[in-house]
């Protein structure tokens, strides 16, 4: 293989693990607390709100259920407002962000479910406000869970940016596509599918460390 060509898979490389951890860190800070709100205002609950919880849920279960892929094209108009174009990594990172928000708020809700409803009442019995119990107990509590939440995020936005290169959106998917698929080169889809792969493999692996750590403490 050409140094041109190894270098083409470094700048994929490098682009994809771009997008991952851009929209990933965004969609965790907005995911992040969605999740928890979707949590908190259920009825009985401590800031129980049930019409908010419905519209959020509502909200959150109509972004889950759009295929990325079509997610992607159909919200170009906005994609390109908001980074000035439509295709590359920057412009990826907007639907990957998007599609990647409901899914960390649904994951942190399923991770918050996990606690004891005991917890939450002895902290009441301690006097804590709703924010001291959210803040002070139910995030610590459940942190293992957040981290197993957005471990599988992260790997989900590597398959997503894979899709994303079948629209112009750079990374490994577009090399794979124009030099490996469309020009017939084998090599060049075998090198993006293991890159994928062990990009993969990390995340997991970083993850899992980071739960088991967190268990520990």
């Amino acid at each position: 293989m050409s140094s041109a060509m190894l270098d083409l898979i470094l700048q994929a490389t490098l682009d994809t693990l771009y997008m991952v951890a851009v929209s990933g860190l965004i969609s965790t800070l907005l995911g992040l607390p969605l999740g928890v709100l979707l949590y908190v205002t259920r009825p009985r609950q401590i800031l129980s709100r049930p019409l908010l919880n419905q519209g959020l849920s509502i909200i959150t279960n109509i972004g889950r259920s759009v295929p990325f892929i079509i997610l992607m094209v159909a919200i170009i108009p906005f994609t390109r407002m908001l980074v000035g174009t439509s295709i590359g990594t920057n412009a990826a990172i907007v639907p990957l962000t998007i599609a990647a928000i409901p899914f960390v708020a649904r994951l942190i809700e399923g991770a918050l479910n996990e606690l004891s409803p005991g917890l939450v009442e002895a902290a009441q019995a301690m006097g804590a406000s709703p924010w001291q119990i959210i803040y002070k107990v139910l995030i610590p509590e459940a942190r293992g869970g957040i981290i197993t939440g957005l471990t599988i995020t992260l790997v989900t936005l590597v398959s997503y940016s894979a899709m994303a290169g079948a629209v112009g959106g750079g990374g490994l998917g577009d090399l794979g596509i124009r030099y490996g698929y469309n020009r017939f080169n084998p090599t060049v889809m075998l090198y993006t599918v293991i890159i994928l792969i062990v990009m993969v493999q990390a995340f997991q692996s970083l993850g899992d460390y980071l739960v088991r750590k967190s268990d520990r403490k």
